[in-house]
C-alpha cells in the first residue's frame, strides 16, 4: 500500500488570471486567491495547485516565463506570494507550483543574451540551427501551428520552439542550463512550497541531430512527436533533478507527459524510479477527437467502452507499482460536464456522477476551479471574444483554407481552451463577482444560475456533493488504496467497478448517459450488508439491488465489509 500524504490528498487547480480579482483591473491575482482560501478549506481540499504566476509577458497565460524568481506584475508581488503560502499553510493546506522547464519566454534574460550573438556565453542555453534549403532546419510542426523554427535575422539562424515563437525551448544538453534550473527549483523549495507540476516535462530532450520526420501524408506534429517526447534521456535528467534537489524535501510532484500508456508511465512514476510521484495521462482526453494532437478540433462521438478500457488499464497496471493522477478537465480542456455529461437537461446529476467517478478511482483526484459548482463550456458569438492563442491560430488557419465561419465556431465552442478559462463564477452580481472592472475574458452568461453563493446555500448542490466525496475519502482508506476491478466491461451505458482493501469493498455504479439502464448485480456479489455511502439521487423504497433501474446519470457507491 505504501501510504503517502500526496496519495491521500485532493488537489484543487487554480488558473489565477480567472480565479479572483482583488483590485478591479479585470485580472485574477494572488490577493484574490488569498480572499477565497476559506472557501477552499470549507470544500475540504488538501493541495492547491496554482498555474504559473512567474514574471511573464503573458503570450501564453504565464507558461512563457521571463523570470522564474519573480511574480507577474498583474498577479502581485513576492510579498503577496509569501502571504499566500503562509495563509495556505495556516489552514492546513499545501501549495503546488506549476513550473515550466522545457522553455522560457523570449523575454527571459537568458534568451535576450542568447540571441544577441553566436559567440554569447548563453547562446547554447537554447537550440539554434542554420536553415536548410532556404527554409527551416527540419519539418517539425509546433503545437500551436506552423514550424517549430523561428528565423532570427540578428544572427541569421533559427531557434526551436515546440509551442509558440514566444516560448523558445531550453537546451537541456547544456550542463549550465541544468545547474541554473536546479538552483531555481531549490530556491522555491527553500521558500516552503510543497511540490511542483512540471509542465511539458516529456519534451525536454530532442532526438540527436534533429532529423526530418517521415510519413509525409501525416501532419508534422503527429509524425515528429516521437522525436521530442519521452526520450530515454528525460529519465536520466529527472533522476538527476531528484537526487540533487527533490530528494531532500517531502513534496508532491506530477508531470505532464502526453503520449504514454501506463507501462511507459511506470518509467516516470514506478516505485523506486526516483523521478515523479505521478503523471497526467492524456489517453482519455482524445476519446472525442478524430486523432491525437491537432485532430482534437475534429470532434467525434466518444465511447464509454473505450473510456473503460483506458481508465481500467491505468488502474490495473499502476496498482502497487506507481500512482495515478485522476482528472476530467483542466485549464487546457473543455469543461467536464459539457464534454462527458449533460450541461443542459441534467447538469447537476451528471456533474455529480462525474465527480463520483474521479473521486472513487485509485489515484489522487484533481478538481479544476469551477468544476465543484458545475461550470460549463462557453459559446461566444465572435472569435474576437476569444483570447487563447491556440484557438486564434486554429481559426486563422481554417479561414485561410476556406472553411466556413459556422463550422469553425462549432469546433471552437466544443474544444477551445477558453472554455475552462472564463472567470470563476462567485455570485450573481455583475461579472459573477470575479471583478469590479472589465474581465480579461468575458464571464459565461449562465453565472446567474451557476455560482458559488447559490451552490453553498443549496445543500443538495454539486458543491456539497463534492464536500461529501472528499470527506468519505478521508474516512475510508479503501477509497484511496483499494484495488480496482472492472465490472460489465461491454455495457455501453453503465460504468461499474469494485475497490477492495483488506476486509472492505466498494461497489461503484455509474450511469454515464441520460437513459435508464438496468444494473444487474454480478452473481458472485451478495447485496446483503451493502451500505450506501453516497448517491446523487434518493434511493427508491423497496428497490431490488440485484436488478437496479438507474435514473439518468445516476451514481451510487456502496460499502461492504467482507
Amino acid at each position: 500500500m505504501n501510504p503517502k500524504w500526496w496519495k491521500e490528498s485532493v488537489v484543487y487547480q487554480i488558473y489565477p488570471i480567472s480565479f479572483m480579482d482583488s483590485n478591479g483591473d479585470g485580472i485574477g491575482d494572488l490577493r484574490g486567491i488569498i480572499s477565497k482560501l476559506d472557501y477552499l478549506q470549507d470544500l475540504g481540499v488538501d493541495v492547491i495547485w496554482v498555474c504559473p504566476i512567474y514574471k511573464s509577458p503573458n503570450h501564453d497565460n504565464g507558461y512563457d516565463i521571463s523570470d522564474y524568481c519573480d511574480i507577474m506584475d498583474e498577479f502581485g508581488t513576492m510579498g503577496d506570494f509569501d502571504l499566500l503560502l503562509k495563509e495556505i499553510h495556516l489552514r492546513g493546506m499545501k501549495l503546488m507550483m506549476d513550473l515550466v522547464l522545457n522553455h522560457t519566454s523570449h523575454k527571459h534574460a537568458w534568451f535576450l543574451d542568447s540571441r544577441r550573438s553566436k559567440d554569447d556565453p548563453k547562446r547554447d542555453f537554447y537550440i539554434w540551427r542554420k536553415g536548410k534549403g532556404g527554409g527551416p532546419p527540419n519539418n517539425w510542426e509546433s503545437y500551436f501551428s506552423g514550424s517549430v523554427w523561428e528565423y532570427d535575422q540578428e544572427t541569421d539562424e533559427y531557434y526551436l520552439h515546440l509551442y509558440s515563437k514566444y516560448q523558445p525551448d531550453l537546451n537541456w544538453e547544456n550542463p549550465q542550463v541544468i545547474e541554473k534550473l536546479h538552483e531555481m527549483v531549490a530556491w522555491w523549495l527553500k521558500k516552503g512550497v510543497d511540490g511542483f507540476r512540471f509542465d511539458a516535462i516529456a519534451h525536454i530532450v530532442k532526438q540527436q541531430g534533429l532529423p526530418d520526420a517521415e510519413n509525409p501524408h501525416q501532419r508534422p506534429t503527429v509524425r515528429a512527436y516521437e522525436m521530442f517526447s519521452n526520450l530515454d534521456d528525460v529519465h536520466t535528467l529527472l533522476q538527476n533533478l531528484y537526487d540533487k534537489v527533490l530528494y531532500f524535501y517531502d513534496i508532491m510532484t506530477v508531470g505532464e507527459t502526453s503520449g504514454l500508456g501506463p507501462e511507459e508511465a511506470l518509467d516516470y512514476v514506478g516505485d523506486g524510479r526516483r523521478e515523479l510521484n505521478m503523471t497526467f495521462q492524456f489517453e482519455h482526453m482524445f476519446l472525442d477527437a478524430a486523432s491525437a494532437g491537432s485532430g482534437k478540433w475534429d470532434a467525434v462521438p466518444w465511447s464509454l467502452i473505450e473510456l473503460k478500457k483506458i481508465m481500467s488499464n491505468w488502474q490495473i497496471v499502476l496498482h502497487n507499482r506507481g500512482w495515478n493522477a485522476n482528472y476530467l478537465c483542466n485549464h487546457d480542456q473543455p469543461r467536464a460536464v459539457s464534454r462527458f455529461g449533460d450541461d443542459v437537461v441534467c447538469r447537476v446529476p451528471s456533474a455529480k456522477m462525474l465527480a463520483t467517478f474521479i473521486h472513487t478511482l485509485e489515484g489522487t483526484p484533481y478538481i479544476y476551479q469551477g468544476e465543484e459548482i458545475g461550470m460549463t463550456n462557453v459559446a461566444f458569438d465572435s472569435i474576437d471574444e476569444y483570447r487563447d492563442v491556440e484557438t486564434l491560430n486554429y481559426y486563422e488557419e481554417k479561414r485561410s483554407q476556406g472553411v466556413s465561419e459556422e463550422e469553425i465556431m462549432r469546433a471552437v465552442h466544443k474544444k477551445s481552451r477558453d472554455n475552462a478559462r472564463t472567470p470563476m463564477q462567485w455570485d450573481a452580481t455583475e461579472n459573477a463577482g470575479f471583478t469590479t472592472g472589465d474581465p480579461w475574458l468575458s464571464v459565461n452568461s449562465n453565472y446567474m444560475e451557476i455560482n458559488v453563493v447559490r451552490a453553498v446555500k443549496d445543500h443538495d448542490s454539486i458543491f456539497h456533493y463534492y464536500k461529501k466525496l472528499i470527506q468519505l475519502r478521508k474516512k475510508h482508506k479503501v477509497i484511496v488504496y483499494g484495488e480496482y476491478k472492472l465490472l460489465l466491461p461491454l455495457h455501453e451505458e453503465i460504468y461499474a467497478y469494485t475497490r477492495t482493501l483488506e476486509n472492505e469493498q466498494l461497489l461503484i455504479i455509474l450511469n454515464f448517459f441520460g437513459r435508464e439502464p438496468v444494473f444487474e448485480m454480478p452473481e458472485e456479489m451478495d447485496p446483503q450488508g451493502m451500505e450506501l455511502l453516497i448517491s446523487n439521487f434518493e434511493p427508491k423504497k423497496g428497490e431490488d439491488l440485484t436488478r437496479l433501474k438507474l435514473r439518468p446519470y445516476e451514481a451510487r457507491v456502496y460499502l461492504k465489509r467482507l
